[in-house]
This record gives structure tokens, sequence and C-alpha cells, in this order.
């Protein structure tokens, strides 16, 4: 082997975080980035398979990274798709409280969005929500104009241009099998060979603690993949939604619940329920792995979860086996929509950082170690977040 490290710096993980990482590496000064993704194509798992909601900021605690992260990055974004032609649209959504007890919460979320810089947003009572969605149901909401919708798979691949141009390489179908430390390197072992690298980063989303683990950390965190399910409405239904309808999120759960999207390719989603996955890959309800299985129920934190959620666990389970309570989800905002005008569509997989106490990681969580630095928790807004992130993510590397 040569003394010099073949690059200055590996990025393993090909999905919107990682790539935008490689991409704030180069524009950054760095000259030598590969990026590492186990599929033979990139944004292959939660990228891929997400909504396509460009978020606004409005969920989160003033001040988090979360909040920090998704109002910047927003910005940055659209920025990016408007230089590289990547469609998009700034639609709005409607948040809407279906019943007196949830207006406290709707209280809340107007006063985050408010904290966060959110200007324009809008109480509506009763009567106003049909003005924005003439076929919504309510006792009040809050409309977002800062809310909209892309293609993230689009997105990444365009990062993933950029890297090219910029004399970054993407190997594809290179899955990271080892992690070894040699004098001032270190060696990366994958499926397609060995790569030599001064830096490591870890964006490997739904295997990001076993990369950590292999790296010779602890993560003290273990991913429990969640798998959100969406139906598609047929094109008479998709007629009743303009845009994006969301419900009041419970404040006790960890998940917004069943909302109403308009995809940026056309047609509306409707989705995501959250169900514990028994693959950490697994977008269907037959999707087994002994190992992922075992890895999540032999794990003490999981069992501490259960405990605190099993109701709630129970009702997403049933909404995922009953396609009626699923309809009935979405009628609660959009009552006109009928069983038969919604179709099973697809699903992803939520990598969710789970603590030994059962406590589910609400904010991103990196850690740093030395030649590394480890994305163990990166949820929603993410994607939205992604050139923010991967800014601050790029600013660490030493």
């Amino acid at each position: 082997m040569s003394d010099a490290p073949a690059w200055d710096v590996v990025v393993v993980g090909g999905g919107i975080v990682g790539v935008s990482t490689a991409m704030a590496l180069l524009e950054g000064g760095r000259t030598s980035v590969c990026v590492v993704e186990s599929e033979g194509r990139l944004a292959a798992h939660q990228t891929g398979h997400n909504s396509g909601v460009i978020h606004s900021g409005l969920y989160y605690r003033p001040g988090s990274l979360k909040a920090r992260n998704c109002v910047a990055g927003r910005t940055a974004l659209l920025e990016f798709c408007d230089r590289h032609d990547v469609p998009y649209e700034v639609c709005g959504k409607l948040v809407v409280a279906t019943s007196r007890e949830q207006i406290p919460a709707l209280d809340e979320l107007e006063r985050r969005g408010r904290a966060n810089g959110l200007d324009g947003i809008r109480r509506l009572r009763t009567g106003e929500l049909t003005e924005l969605e003439p076929h919504a149901a309510g006792v009040g909401g809050l409309w977002v104009p800062q809310t909209g919708i892309v293609d993230y798979t689009g997105v990444t691949e365009a990062f993933g241009t950029v890297v090219r141009e910029r004399g970054g390489e993407i190997r594809l179908h290179a899955r990271v099998t080892g992690v070894q430390r040699r004098a001032s390197e270190l060696v990366v072992e994958t499926t397609a060979g060995a790569v030599r690298t001064r830096f490591l980063v870890n964006c490997s989303g739904l295997q990001s603690d076993r990369v950590a683990r292999l790296c010779g950390l602890r993560p003290g965190v273990r991913i429990v993949p969640f798998r959100g399910e969406y139906c598609d409405l047929t094109p008479d239904a998709a007629q009743l939604v303009r845009n994006l309808i969301y419900p009041v999120p419970d404040p006790s759960f960890p998940f917004l619940g069943v909302h109403l999207t308009r995809m940026i390719g056309g047609g509306v989603e409707a989705g995501p329920n959250a169900v514990l996955a028994l693959r950490r890959e697994g977008y269907s309800r037959a999707s087994f792995s002994l190992r992922d299985a075992l890895a999540t129920i032999s794990y003490p934190g999981f069992w501490r979860l259960a405990r605190r959620y099993w109701k709630m666990a129970f009702a997403e389970q049933w909404r995922s086996l009953s396609r009626s309570a699923f309809v009935r989800s979405i009628q609660r905002l959009v009552p006109e929509i009928r069983f038969d005008q919604v179709r099973r569509g697809g699903a992803g997989v939520r990598a969710q950082a789970l603590g030994r106490d059962g406590a589910l990681l609400d904010d991103f969580r990196i850690e740093r170690a030395p030649q590394m630095v480890h994305v163990l928790n990166a949820p929603s807004p993410a994607a939205t977040a992604s050139i923010s992130i991967g800014r601050a993510i790029a600013a660490t590397v030493e």
C-alpha cells in the first residue's frame, strides 16, 4: 500500500444526507472525497421512500438542531433546485384540528412556527378551512405557506452530479463490512474492495449503528426500524385535495399521523402509519430478517418503549392490517373520501434511534470519534435540511 491514503474523506451512505455531506466537503475545499453506497443506486432507502414534503419547521422545538437546520436547509434546498432545474412547488399545507381537544396542541404548533420564523402562517376558524381546502373538515386549523413538495430521489441524484463534477467519486454496490485503523489512516473494507482514507463520515441511515460498531464505537443507541405504509387516492378522490392536509399530531407520540400529500409527479398519497418493521430494509408486511428482528427484541430499550406505547402500537398495527381503519383516518380530514377510492401504495422504513431507557431520540444525533463522525439519528426533516446538515457535518471534518 502507498503511504498516502487514497482518499481524504470517505462518506458511508448514498442517501440524501450522505451525498449532501460529500457535496459540502468538496464545496469547502476538500479535493478527495468518495461516497460508498451498498445499493446499486443513490437514495435507495429512506430518501427514496419518503413522501417528498419540503418541511417548513413548524413542529420543532425552537432552538433545536431540527428547527435550526430545517429553516436554513429549506432555503438552501430551494436555491439548489432553482440552480439545477429540479422541479418543486411551494404549495403550503393546512393543519386541521378535528376536535376541540386538539386546540391546545394547535396553539403550541402556532407558537413554535412563529418562534421558528415562519412569517405568514395563519390561524383559521372552522368556516375558513374550506377557503383553502374545500373538502377538509375540522374545528380549526393552521395555514403554513412555506411547506412544499419535491422528488428527493431527483434532488439526491442532482447532488451526486455535483459531487462527480467537483472530482468526487461515488462507488455503488459497496457495502461496508469492516473498518481497520492502520497508523494514520482508516481502511474501509467493502464488498467492492478496500478503500483507504484519513477520515470517515457515517451517514448510513438504517445501518448507522452497525457501521459505528464496525468502527469500534459503542454508539449508545440502537436503530429500530418503523415501516410507514401509504395509500394512493384514485384520480376522482385526488381532486378533493388541493395540496397538503395534516392532522394535529399527538404530542405523546413521536409520529405525525396519517396525512394527505399531493405529489410533485402527480396524484395524492395518504399516510403513513407507523408499525414496527422486522427487517431494516423491509417495505412489506411479509419482510423479515432474523438478524434485524433479534437486534430489536433483544434490546432492553425496545421493551421499555413497548410498555410505554403498547396501546398506540396496537392501533397502528390494526390500521396496517385493516384498510377500513386506514380509510377512517383519512376521512377525519376529508370525510368525502370513500373506501373504494383508496388503494394500497408503497412504504418507507424510518431509521429511529432508540436509547436503552426506551426513549425515542427526537433530534439529530451526531457523534465524533478520532478521524470519524457518525450520524446516528437523522429523522424528518433530514431531507429538507440535508444541505444545512451536510455543511454542519463537513465543518466537523478535520
